[in-house]
């Protein structure tokens, strides 16, 4: 007998940065087959028109929002409120990295601050203005996209692991405060995810992604996967998951590959 899809997100809506491509992408798609309503909101509009494109008017649309910009950020949250009439979730997704791992003395304070501004400035900015319509509705849900290097040191650069940690700190405050209006808020922590930035970035294929980045054998991990984990926690499935940090990453990051007994 054919099990019946449950639309865990029926009803909701939600605002996701960066979702013209990769994670965010990912995540846009699977909320609207779940039945919510998603407003995407990138730097990238040709990206972006096309996904809404894809998904349907009705269930979708676009909005330009660099989030360092608190004018681009304000604007997303009150054009997604006045398109479908509230906000559900924030899925404060979009981020860079830097360069691949420079030394201390290497890294300019220019290329620190941006990376720092970008994601975790940009996940400030975007949290405080999803409250701002969400704590007189007392209820909301805003999650992050960390990083595995949120919990060890040594995977990227500086700047980049600097940010990540800042966001989950963020984040545990955050769901303290927030917590008494019924706004649950939480981090997502990806292992490294073959899109086409990170491909660029460690300049490599999928293939030698899942060989280097996963201790789960034949387990690759894909944007969808993160997406999954995503819908989770933005559903009733986690009503009481508050100020938590899921890592998906295979076990990649309780493992230690310079003293290990089962290698």
């Amino acid at each position: 007998m054919a099990s019946t899809f449950v639309r865990r997100l029926q009803g909701k809506v939600a605002l996701i940065t960066g979702a013209a491509n990769g994670i965010g992408e990912s995540t846009a798609r699977l909320f609207t087959k779940h039945g919510a309503k998603v407003m995407i909101a990138d730097i990238n509009d040709e990206l972006g028109e096309k996904v809404c494109k894809e998904l349907g008017q009705s269930s979708a649309s676009f909005v330009h929002c660099d989030i360092t910009n608190e004018s681009d950020v304000e604007t997303a949250v009150n054009t997604a409120v006045a398109k479908f009439g509230k906000l559900d979730i924030l899925h404060n997704n979009a981020g860079i990295g830097g360069k691949a791992n420079p030394s201390i003395l290497e890294i300019e304070k220019s290329e620190f601050e941006k990376i720092i501004n970008v994601n975790l400035v940009g996940a400030f900015l975007g949290a405080k203005h999803a409250a701002r319509v969400m704590i007189p509705n007392r209820s909301g849900n805003i999650i992050t996209t960390a990083s595995t290097c949120s919990k060890i040191g040594g995977g990227s650069s500086h700047n980049y692991v600097s940010s990540k940690h800042g966001v989950v700190g963020l984040t545990k405050n955050m769901a303290v405060e927030l917590g008494k209006y019924g706004i649950r808020v939480n981090c997502v922590s990806p292992h490294v995810v073959p899109t086409r930035q990170s491909k660029e970035f460690y300049k490599m294929d999928d293939e030698e992604f899942g060989s280097v980045y996963s201790i789960l054998k034949g387990a690759f991990l894909k944007p969808e996967d993160v997406a999954d984990a995503v819908v989770f926690l933005a559903s009733d499935e986690s009503k009481f998951v508050n100020g938590h940090n899921l890592f998906v990453d295979g076990g990649i990051s309780i493992a230690n590959s310079k003293f290990c007994m089962f290698e």
